[in-house]
């Protein structure tokens, strides 16, 4: 009797559940000045009072960002059309009582920051990601969701999403909040690309390149030749695409001088902004080979501390090292395979992952573990006041890359790659979609090494550590050398000035540099050097010239109203470079070939 009733209350509640449904309908009557109007209805909810809140973060952003200050003129009305109250709670908090099953709530949004993270609306073109333009129902997270567009007349737009096309024209939908705010939107004179792929099961996936570009149609087809490229090489990392919704992934790309530059990952699509004007060049390819990675790494291979994501509240994580350092080595390393970055240029982006490991004081500070922490202050978060991050904190993106660079060199002198690890993590968290924590990265990678001690140590000294690592001799069996880029050059430390009359230092002067042992800090003005007046940074190029590691020379500087004499210790110049043997008359074996085409040539048979 107690399981037939539950069972009815059960259905009863399912099926009142599935008669709810969230409607919103979009209009731009005054798009000359970025603004739209939204009325979003709700239908079939049981609940008497109702809270419609702006996000506070985004997916993608681990940040806050206040979304809500660019809401206004909200209002509220019953089923009859008559206006019923709003209580405001907080300042992006709107709450409705009284209800009977239906309310629909109106604003008027402002936006003119397009970009992945925020919202642009034009009378060109309108640029959306969700959490920056839609109100939603804290109680009613589960709904169903459609939104409707409706289009300035004669402008012959297209509409680009991964949301799922309805019936009607210009209308879409989504199963759940989750996915509506994973779903950015653009709409405008966009030329589109498409193209298929075929996975090993024979199903074939779609691809849609949605360009918002001024350029022959000669020109988009070359640069969207290149995207499937990229594609291409991509699939090949993990051996197969993942299962996209509905068989399609949409490339979002505005190109043009008009956005903010940014590239944001979606389970189905990316959306990418360029401030540039379109060329159709090899440098743009970039965001799309880190974005279109991010369909494997971080939508499906799934950081459990970001699964559900949380619109209400910064998203911190500990793995973000993994879902976006691992994301900006594939980044790079897929051009390359894709014969889009020369040797030459590979080799920069490799002396640039081997500086940041060895040279930044963050990453000789904190963990890659710490670093991805500290995402909640620094992806895009806002700020006024001055922090000590360069001696704190090194970025997640390249620390993580260099640890992904650290761990391929390393597991192919094992006859292993870090192609197949990937492979091993999408089987295990990927495919079957289990979120994942650091602990379970470093199971797989002992599974996929066949050796315990190897995995736990990597992950002790170099993920939940920040030990050396010593990449010249795993470089050099690709035929790459690894070497001082200045040997022998005095050096301060690394700052930014400002030139004058003096030098007046920018930025933090980085700890056990000279400068910083010297007491020097940002907002000093550096006067005199070795006794002569410096004002350019060439001149005080010219003085360090003139001496060696190791010596001392006097610094007079001003800080504030107080002028102070120091004494600067020279240090060598710290900094990296990678080089190909042949370019430094060194010799490139076979053995090197294979192991450079190994990890640098394409996959594609």
């Amino acid at each position: 009797m107690k399981k037939l009733f539950y069972f009815c209350v059960f259905q009863f509640f399912g099926c009142y559940a599935s008669a709810q449904k969230i409607n919103y309908e979009v209009s731009f009557p005054n798009l000359v000045h970025h603004e739209a109007n939204i009325t979003v209805s709700v239908n079939g909810a049981p609940q008497k009072e109702l809270t419609f809140r702006m996000s506070r973060s985004s997916p993608g952003r681990y940040a806050t960002h206040e979304y809500g200050k660019n809401i206004y003129d909200v209002k509220a009305f019953d089923k009859s059309g008559q206006e019923i109250a709003v209580q405001r709670i907080d300042g992006d908090v709107y709450k409705v009582s009284g209800l009977n099953g239906f309310v629909k709530v109106q604003y008027t949004l402002y936006a003119n920051h397009a970009d992945g993270t925020y919202a642009g609306l034009d009378q060109n073109s309108i640029h959306l990601n969700a959490p920056a333009t839609f109100m939603w129902v804290r109680e009613l997270q589960k709904a169903p969701i459609e939104v409707k567009f409706d289009l300035p007349k004669n402008d012959n737009w297209t509409i680009a999403t991964q949301l799922k096309p309805g019936i009607q024209p210009n209308t879409f939908s989504a199963a759940d909040l989750q996915y509506f705010m994973d779903s950015p939107i653009k709409i405008g004179k966009l030329t589109i690309k498409e193209w298929t792929l075929n996975n090993p099961d024979k199903k074939t996936a779609k691809f849609r390149l949605a360009l918002e570009v001024s350029g022959s149609d000669s020109l988009a087809n070359g640069f969207a030749a290149k995207v499937k490229r990229i594609t291409q090489e991509s699939q090949m990392v993990y051996g197969e695409l993942p299962a996209f919704d509905f068989g399609q992934y949409t490339f979002l790309a505005s190109i043009n001088p008009y956005v903010r530059g940014d590239g944001m990952e979606h389970r189905n699509s990316t959306m990418i902004a360029l401030p540039v004007a379109f060329n159709g060049g090899n440098e743009l390819l970039g965001v799309f080979s880190h974005e279109f990675f991010h369909a494997w790494n971080v939508e499906r291979i799934r950081p459990k501390t970001l699964e559900p994501f949380d619109f209400e509240k910064s998203n911190m994580s500990f793995e973000l090292w993994f879902a976006e350092g691992f994301t900006q080595y594939y980044g790079d390393l897929i051009l390359a395979r894709a014969g889009f970055m020369s040797p030459e240029e590979y080799c920069q982006e490799l002396s640039f992952l081997v500086n940041t490991k060895e040279n930044t004081a963050g990453a000789k500070r904190i963990s890659p573990v710490q670093a991805s922490n500290n995402a909640v202050f620094v992806d895009a978060g806002v700020s006024i006041d001055k922090t000590n991050y360069p001696n704190i904190y090194t970025s997640y993106y390249p620390y993580g890359a260099s640890i992904a660079l650290a761990l391929d060199l390393q597991l192919r002198t094992r006859g292993l790659t870090l192609d197949g690890y990937m492979q091993a993590v999408w089987q295990k968290h990927g495919k079957s979609e289990v979120p994942y924590r650091v602990s379970d990265l470093l199971d797989v990678l002992a599974a996929y090494s066949k050796d315990k001690a190897f995995a736990a140590g990597f992950f002790a000294k170099y993920i939940n550590g920040h030990e050396s690592f010593d990449y010249a001799p795993l470089l050099q069996m690709a035929g790459l050398t690894l070497k001082k880029q200045f040997a022998g050059k005095a050096w301060i430390g690394d700052v930014r000035y400002k030139e004058g009359t003096d030098l007046i230092i920018l930025t933090n002067t980085i700890i056990d540099s000279p400068l910083y042992i010297a007491g020097l800090d940002i907002d000093d003005h550096i006067l005199k050097l070795d006794g002569k007046a410096v004002a350019t940074q060439a001149e005080l190029t010219a003085i360090l010239n003139a001496h060696k590691p190791g010596e001392q020379i006097d610094v007079e500087y001003r800080h504030r109203e107080e002028t102070k004499i120091g004494m600067l210790i020279l240090k060598e110049n710290p900094g990296w470079i990678v080089g190909l043997n042949e370019n430094a008359n060194l010799p490139v074996t076979e053995e090197m070939e294979k192991f450079r085409m190994d990890w640098l040539g394409s996959k594609i048979k």
